[in-house]
């Protein structure tokens, strides 16, 4: 029966999309003959478009449930893959599901712990702080005495987040493979994405280590506060933290109230972004404002309090170097240092041109400049570079797209606090300071005393390393010797191959006057000639393949 229900979303599926016209945002593959055929058949689903395609294809979303409205939230993230248009009306998407109340929540809380909730909270708020599409968030507290907020999977979501990644998984190959003008949106690679993205938020022992280590690398901070992980009552499907009691970055007007130096926090935001970026390479990848609070009993040096780390990023070594690099050369304007990073680094191809691979550049970015300091966007900054960059074959990264997604938010975040924020002023004594610190002998001291476990390791195997490399020095020239005739050998039996057919087609060349002189061996000597033409031009391939 399982096939049957997949069948019957399935068809959900295609007649939610056909019912809000999305077929018709396809352009010119909206001519393609299935999907003629499929909108053919089913005249009921016909209607008149109305509004915009982008925002047609977010009702659709909105419509098809709370898999496909996080799937939206995804692709609005792709700037450098999808249209201006859709990304931007699928930003505006918010989860839109009823939360779960009264008994259903007590039963499913119940059945994970295996025991009364009355055991283990003293208090239990059935009514939900936030619901959301995956999960939903409540109120209670510890017998003794401490606030939680618990965090917990609604009933089944594992069974419906499966069945419909599935589905978009086979939707996209077919999209993929179908349809020519799709293939640069690359959706089999962004559902993949998706996937991994959607699956490690099912199991909230992940989050809740997350957030364990991004407290300790911010421990005692004047500028970010992680709550703390009540460990014993974390399973896989619920979290329980410390609960905290701030403003929301969002409410400018209550920050305000509290008379909040806005300069210092937005200062602080860009500081904290860079500092797990470059310092603790372990980032906060979902910092939109419904995850971030401020504690502002100190006004004049206002607090962050983070929560929700269910996506993380991180960056390689070499990533991190290059980046920073990156920076510094782009606002220096130094494009060719650019291009000569991403050729450095891998990013695009080493036969990559660097002085057109500058020239592109400093096409795309120069325009940047014609506008005040203060108003440069880091992030937009890197999404011109991954859209260049692609015109040389550059593969963007996922952990390079989780930064560029979570640096719009701080830098959005940042100018909403405070619209004269001067976002490089802020960062570029930071990314210097860590350039420098990263080449300096004191770290390459520390590079060596990391890897000091390693060669100490090894020291008792250098004298038998060094003999085994003498032996293999007295051998060479026997090995050399050998090789040699080995090359030698396989040239003679090449020549030999290689001239060979030549014999065959002469033996069939006489095959062919044969008849002239026998008629009455005309088909015999006809039927041998030509095996032997053949046999001589297959000699001849063979031998031009070898």
């Amino acid at each position: 029966m399982q096939w049957l229900r997949r069948l019957r979303r399935l068809y959900r599926i295609q007649a939610v999309l056909l019912k809000h016209g999305v077929h018709r945002w396809l352009g010119p593959m909206s001519r393609h003959p299935g999907l003629l055929l499929l909108t053919g058949l089913q005249p009921w689903l016909w209607r008149r478009s109305r509004g915009d395609a982008a925002h047609q294809v977010k009702a659709a979303l909105i419509e098809l449930g709370p898999v496909f409205v996080k799937f939206g939230q995804l692709i609005s993230t792709r700037k450098d893959l999808f249209p201006r248009e859709l990304t931007e009306a699928l930003a505006e998407l918010q989860d839109q599901v009823p939360p779960v109340t009264g008994v259903g929540v007590r039963q499913a809380l119940e059945q994970v712990y295996g025991q009364p909730l009355d055991e283990l909270f003293a208090e239990f708020d059935e009514q939900p702080m936030a619901s959301a599409s995956v999960a939903q968030v409540h109120a209670a507290t510890l017998p003794d005495g401490r606030g939680v907020v618990v965090k917990w999977l609604r009933p089944n979501i594992a069974v419906t987040v499966a069945q419909d990644l599935d589905l978009m998984t086979v939707a996209a190959r077919l999209l993929h493979r179908w349809f020519p003008e799709v293939r640069r949106f690359r959706l089999p690679e962004v559902v993949a994405d998706y996937r991994s993205t959607l699956m490690d938020e099912l199991d909230l022992r992940r989050e809740a280590a997350n957030q364990a280590q991004l407290r300790r690398n911010f421990a005692n901070s004047p500028d970010l506060y992680i709550p703390d992980v009540i460990w014993p009552l974390v399973r896989q499907e619920v979290l329980v933290a410390e609960r905290i009691h701030g403003i929301p970055v969002g409410d400018i007007e209550a920050l305000r109230a509290a008379g909040t130096d806005m300069k210092r926090l937005a200062e602080k935001g860009v500081t904290v972004f860079f500092t797990q970026v470059f310092r603790d390479n372990f980032f906060h990848a979902d910092m939109h404002p419904g995850n971030i609070f401020v504690d502002a009993s100190d006004p004049a040096n206002p607090c962050y309090q983070g929560v929700d780390c269910a996506i993380m990023g991180s960056l390689e070594e070499a990533d991190q170097r290059y980046l920073a690099e990156n920076f510094v050369a782009f606002f220096n304007r130094d494009y060719r240092r650019v291009a000569e990073l991403h050729v450095d680094s891998g990013w695009v191809r080493p036969d990559t041109s660097v002085v057109a691979f500058e020239a592109a550049i400093r096409t795309a970015c120069e325009p940047i400049f014609g506008r005040p300091l203060a108003e440069i966007s880091f992030g937009h900054f890197l999404l011109h570079l991954f859209q260049v960059a692609r015109r040389f074959d550059m593969e963007v990264q996922p952990q390079l797209v989780l930064l560029q997604k979570t640096l719009l938010y701080v830098e959005g975040l940042g100018r909403q606090l405070y619209p004269q924020l001067d976002l490089w002023q802020t960062a570029k004594p930071f990314l210097e300071s860590w350039l420098k610190e990263r080449l300096s002998v004191r770290q390459l001291l520390r590079d060596c005393q990391r890897q000091w476990p390693f060669v100490r390791q090894q020291l008792p195997l250098l004298p038998q390393q060094v003999q085994s490399a003498l032996h293999a020095l007295q051998r060479m020239p026997q090995d050399l010797e050998r090789l040699q005739a080995a090359v030698d050998d396989s040239r003679r039996s090449a020549v030999l191959r290689s001239s060979a057919w030549a014999h065959w087609l002469a033996a069939g060349a006489l095959a062919g006057f044969a008849p002239a002189y026998f008629p009455e061996a005309t088909i015999p000597a006809v039927v041998l000639g030509a095996a032997l033409v053949l046999r001589g031009l297959w000699q001849h391939m063979r031998a031009g393949r070898m």
